[in-house]
């Protein structure tokens, strides 16, 4: 068997990593440091699992769902407005959707890490739609999210039994949000899929990856390279949980049964 060459993976890891984050790495001070181009770079981002809009969404939702450095954070935004993988208002859109999934306090951080980027960019605002524009029935708001939430999930949305249900769930997560259209589904599905894996909530957690492959939105193969992305900010043990879930909905899916069988 050939030996690699670990020049010739600091190499790639430098350019892939130069790529991502849109500027130069710098010459690493630590073994922590190091990882970054080496393993990160060189060996995560640079594999054929995952199309690099895809890479950019599960990282940036996760880099800022995990609270982390802020500097991580811009460099994935920077990376993706400089590469035109991702536009301003899809970030923007990004950041509403993480916000349901992981909560309002991690959505405005990714918000405010767009602002940032943007301005460091020279980059002007950007419009955006409102949230509502037109009068609406409340009784057919409600309506169109249990439809809505059954087109994305896959199953009957919940009945407005209780105020998560109503002014949550069917009024504003599925009768609204995913609704808007600054973010295509697909988009959507993968911060989701970030947001619910940060829950460590057994039935969303399932439901969703089922979903992710039931609505076409994502193959199996694409849902196993999500786990190596995750990890790299959620941690091995909180991937591994992930990992199973993954395994016990693609097997389900697979033999056409479903998400609960």
């Amino acid at each position: 068997m050939e030996l690699l060459d670990p020049k010739e993976r600091t190499e790639c890891g430098q350019v892939v990593g130069k790529a991502v984050i849109g500027r130069e790495l710098p010459t690493p001070a630590s073994p922590i440091e190091a990882s970054w181009r080496d393993f990160i770079f060189a060996e995560i981002w640079s594999r054929p699992g995952l199309d690099r809009r895809t890479r950019y969404l599960i990282a940036i939702a996760s880099a800022a769902a995990s609270n982390g450095p802020v500097d991580v954070l811009d460099d994935y935004i920077r990376g993706a407005l400089s590469g035109s993988e991702l536009s301003q208002i899809e970030l923007r859109e990004a950041a509403l959707h993480l916000a349901v999934y992981t909560g309002w306090s991690r959505g405005i951080e990714l918000d405010r890490a767009v602002t940032r980027v943007a301005q460091e960019l020279d980059l002007p605002p950007c419009p955006f739609a409102p949230i509502r524009i037109e009068p609406w029935n409340p009784a057919e708001r409600i309506q169109q999210g249990i439809d809505e939430f059954d087109a994305v999930m896959g199953f009957p949305g919940p009945p407005p039994v209780t105020p998560y249900f109503e002014a949550g769930i069917d009024n504003f997560v599925f009768g609204e949000m995913w609704k808007r259209a600054g973010l295509d589904q697909r988009s959507r599905r993968w911060v989701t899929l970030v947001g619910v894996s940060e829950s460590c909530a057994t039935t969303p957690i399932k439901t969703h990856f089922y979903a992710a492959m039931a609505s076409g939105n994502c193959e199996p193969e694409e849902l196993q390279e999500f786990v190596l992305q995750y990890a790299v900010h959620a941690g091995w043990p909180k991937a591994s949980v992930i990992q199973g879930a993954v395994l016990a909905m693609i097997k389900n899916f697979k033999a056409g049964l479903a998400w609960d069988a």
